[in-house]
């Protein structure tokens, strides 16, 4: 069974903010599939069918920067490897409204990545990276204070724009699971929702 992560932080102070962009998607995808979601003591965990996919979909509760500790315990309990992963993530380089869809990568200085990387010992895994970036600020325009940046929550008026983008991630995450993840990013990458 595949997983789908969403990566962001537990609570309610942290439920509308730039970094929990991946489960807001999450969301959006248990909301498209009628999943009802459990809590175990790390993770937030539904079993969906995405189109013919079934998968299994998660928040690590561990907060961002632990991210991978939940993932790699799920990982071995049920017996799958990196390569059964769609990693959703919020990327402050894109614009509010881009998705980019990879294969692999690097964490690209982001913490939640950088964790799942150093638990499972690999970045050889699929990620969908939402932009959260305000529409129209250049990237050297970014406070230097990125974590305040990312833990600010989104702006009234990107309400409609940041919908548009989640809608646009769970349709490139059912792409990547139903079509493979070169097809994914032939139809998503550079898009705008």
């Amino acid at each position: 069974m595949r997983l789908v992560v969403g990566l962001g932080n537990p609570g309610e102070r942290y439920r509308r903010t730039r970094h929990n962009a991946g489960f807001l998607a999450l969301d959006l995808l248990a909301a498209r599939s009628r999943a009802v979601p459990r809590l175990e003591a790390d993770a937030w965990l539904a079993e969906a069918s995405l189109g013919d996919e079934r998968v299994l979909l998660v928040k690590p509760l561990s907060f961002m920067n632990r991210s991978g500790e939940p993932l790699a315990r799920l990982l071995s309990e049920s017996g799958g490897s990196p390569a059964d992963l769609v990693v959703v993530v919020d990327d402050v380089a894109l614009e509010l409204g881009t998705v980019r869809v990879r294969p692999r990568g690097s964490d690209g200085g982001h913490n939640g990545l950088r964790s799942l990387g150093e638990a499972l010992g690999t970045t050889d895994f699929a990620r969908v990276r939402i932009g959260v970036r305000e529409a129209g600020l250049p990237v050297e325009d970014l406070p230097l204070d990125l974590t305040s940046y990312v833990l600010s929550e989104f702006p009234e008026p990107d309400a409609a724009a940041l919908e548009a983008a989640l809608t646009l991630t769970a349709d490139a995450v059912e792409c990547l699971l139903q079509e493979g993840t070169e097809a994914a990013m032939n139809r998503f990458n550079g898009r705008r929702a």
